[in-house]
C-alpha cells in the first residue's frame, strides 16, 4: 500500500476518508490547508478536530499555510466578479488553484507521497481505451459533489482517491460511529468557508465593496426603487428587493454600466442558452461538433437536456432543450454524458457578451 496525504477539513466525511485508507493498509499522512483565520471547519476549529483525529489514528499531521494564496485566488477573485455584476462560484476555483494543485504539489515535494484523498463524493475511474482520468457522480446523488470538481485537471486526477465515492452520507456516519471516531456526530458545513466566518455573503463583500446606491428599474427602464450596491443581488433574486408590484418580480440583469438593477416578471428571467468559457474538457477530448449533453447550472439544480456547441475561441455555446430559469453570469455550467460522467465544464459569461455566432 503506497503513501496517501488526506486533506482533513475536521469534519466527518475527511474523517471517515482518511480512516478507511489507513484501515485497508495505506500510510496515510493528514494535511489541513490553512486557508483564513476565524469560523469555519477548514480553519480554526477544524484543525482541532483533525490533529485528534490523527492522534487516535497514530498518522502524522501537517499544517500549511495558504491563507496568502486563499486571499489571491478566491477572495480577490470573489470580489472582483462581484464588483463586475457577476456571481462567483468559488468551489470549484478553490478545488483546482488552491486545494488540490497545492496539496498535490506539497504531497510529492515535502512527503514523498504521490497520491492525495479527500472526502470528496465523486469518483474517478481511469478509461483504458482513451488513456485519461473520468471524473463520475457519486454513488450518493443528494452528496454529489462532482458540479464542484470539473476544473481539476487529469495530473490532479490521476493522483486523487475519493474513499467516499461508493457509499451514501448514512453509511459515511456510520462507519465513523463504528470506528469511534470523535468527529461521527458533528453537524454538516451548510454554508462557504467565508459565509461560515462573516455570517453572510452580503457581510463579507460588505469589507471590500463601499455602499454605492442605484436604481431598481424593469424591463422598461422605468425605475421602481433603490439600492445600495449591484454586488447584493444575483440574476432570479425574488427576496429582498423592497419592491410592492402586483406580480412578484425577479432580478434580470445587473447593469454595471448604469449601476441598475432590472427586475421583471418570472418570463423574463428564462435563457434559451448561454456561453461558457474556461472550459475544461475532463473525461473526454475537446470534441469539434455539437454533441448532447445533461448541464447543471447550479449546484441544487437538476441537470437538463441541452446541446454543447463547441466555439473557435476555446468557449462553448450551451443551448438548452427548455428555456432554463435564473442562469447566472459567473456561476459554473458543468456538463455530462447520461447525467453520469462529467464530460466538461465552464463558467458562464455575462450576457452582454453572450451574443449568438
Amino acid at each position: 500500500m503506497g503513501k496517501v496525504v488526506v486533506g482533513l477539513s475536521g469534519g466527518v466525511d475527511s474523517s471517515v476518508a482518511a480512516a478507511t485508507l489507513h484501515q485497508q493498509g495505506h500510510d496515510v499522512i493528514g494535511l489541513t490547508l490553512w486557508l483564513m483565520k476565524g469560523k469555519g471547519q477548514c480553519c480554526s476549529e477544524g484543525m482541532v478536530d483533525a490533529a485528534q483525529l490523527c492522534e487516535d489514528l497514530d498518522i502524522p499531521y501537517h499544517v500549511v499555510d495558504t491563507r496568502e494564496l486563499f486571499e489571491e485566488k478566491i477572495v480577490n477573485y470573489l470580489v472582483e466578479g462581484y464588483s463586475q455584476g457577476v456571481t462567483p462560484l468559488p468551489c470549484s476555483q478553490c478545488n483546482r488553484s488552491v486545494k488540490f494543485g497545492p496539496m498535490l504539489d506539497y504531497a510529492r515535494q515535502e512527503l514523498g507521497a504521490d497520491a492525495i484523498a479527500t472526502g470528496h463524493y465523486a469518483r474517478i475511474r481511469h478509461n483504458p481505451e482513451t488513456n485519461r482520468y473520468e471524473l463520475r457522480r457519486a454513488v450518493d446523488r443528494n452528496k454529489d459533489q462532482s458540479y464542484f470538481l470539473y476544473d481539476l485537471t487529469q495530473t490532479q486526477l490521476g493522483a486523487t482517491q475519493f474513499p467516499l465515492g461508493e457509499q451514501t452520507k448514512v453509511q459515511t456516519r456510520e462507519i465513523a460511529a463504528q470506528l469511534g471516531l470523535h468527529t461521527a456526530e458533528k453537524p454538516e458545513s451548510q454554508d462557504l468557508c467565508l459565509i461560515e466566518q462573516h455570517g453572510s455573503m452580503q457581510a463579507f463583500l460588505d469589507k471590500y465593496l463601499a455602499p454605492k446606491p442605484g436604481n431598481i428599474v424593469d424591463t422598461n427602464g422605468q425605475v421602481l426603487g433603490q439600492h445600495t450596491g449591484i454586488h447584493h443581488y444575483t440574476i432570479g433574486q425574488r427576496k429582498g428587493l423592497g419592491i410592492a408590484a402586483p406580480a412578484p418580480l425577479y432580478v434580470v440583469a445587473l447593469d454595471v454600466a448604469r449601476n441598475q438593477v432590472v427586475v421583471g416578471e418570472r418570463d423574463s428571467v428564462h435563457q434559451p442558452y448561454c456561453i461558457a468559457d474556461r472550459v475544461n474538457w475532463v473525461s473526454i477530448e475537446a470534441p469539434d461538433a455539437p454533441i448532447a449533453v445533461s448541464v447543471q447550472i447550479r449546484y441544487r439544480s437538476p441537470a437538463v437536456a441541452a446541446t454543447v456547441v463547441p466555439l473557435a475561441d476555446g468557449s462553448v455555446k450551451l443551448v438548452f432543450a427548455d428555456p432554463q430559469f435564473g442562469v447566472s453570469p459567473g456561476q459554473a455550467a458543468v456538463w455530462y454524458d447520461d447525467d453520469e460522467r462529467v464530460l466538461g465544464g465552464g463558467l458562464i459569461r455575462p450576457f452582454a457578451q453572450s451574443d449568438e455566432r
